[in-house]
């Protein structure tokens, strides 16, 4: 699943593919507005990465993709 975080100030967004569930994704985001000093993921290489709160702009969650098999159009 990819996650989206947009940081003020930066015009690039962060993109962070983990394997957390949109659940796990959204209470990790929500823990972190509660009151955290920052967001910290994991990505599905086992990077962490960490953002301040006070600097997130937006979240996006995406939706959890499975493996696609197959050819594309033709």
């Amino acid at each position: 699943m990819d996650i989206t975080i947009g940081v003020q100030n930066l015009p690039r967004e962060i993109v962070v593919e983990t394997d957390l569930t949109a659940d796990e994704a959204s209470a990790a985001v929500a823990a972190a507005l509660a009151g955290r000093p920052a967001l910290e993921l994991t990505d599905s290489r086992g990077r962490r990465v960490i953002v301040p709160t006070a600097g997130i702009g937006y979240v996006e969650i995406g939706a959890e993709s499975k493996g696609r098999v197959g050819f594309g159009t033709i």
